[in-house]
């Protein structure tokens, strides 16, 4: 999964496909015809509305791609105003430092394949020297390690 450059509707046509569903179902649920969905499919971008009815419809949380790019290519904040706690908002707050599997397989494997070294993924994605080396030991299989 490339987070880097998400393209939601090929995304849900995947899963479309994995679910078995069909046309009419979709349809019927949407409220559209086939011509909208095929032109769902190949949007880039959906309004989160019809991304929610999506989300619920196949079971799957597609806005969770887009918290994957946030944590992993989000610019780190140096301004210690914004920092977490001291800026007061009504809004919820989420902790950026919580790492999915699919995140922790994602470095791995820029590490595995040589993409990335450790230097640089802990450069480019902020990410603890001491975490990535218990992703390394936890994670790695001895078949996946160098």
């Amino acid at each position: 999964m490339n987070f880097k450059q998400i393209h939601i509707g090929s995304l849900i046509q995947q899963r479309v496909k994995e679910c078995e569903l069909d046309f009419p179902r979709i349809c019927n649920f949407f409220k559209c015809n086939e011509n909208d969905i095929r032109k769902m499919y190949n949007s880039e971008h959906l309004d989160t509305k019809i991304l929610l009815s999506w989300s619920k419809l196949l079971e799957y949380d597609f806005f969770r791609i887009y918290s994957q790019h946030l944590i992993l290519f989000s610019a780190q904040q140096k301004d210690t105003k914004h920092k977490a706690g001291t800026l007061q908002t009504t809004l919820p707050s989420f902790r950026k430092n919580v790492y999915t599997k699919e995140i922790i397989d994602f470095i791995l494997n820029a590490l595995n394949s040589g993409k990335m070294t450790t230097t640089e993924i802990i450069e480019t994605y902020k990410i603890p020297k001491t975490t990535l080396y218990k992703w390394i030991s936890k994670y790695n299989t001895p078949t996946q390690q160098k």
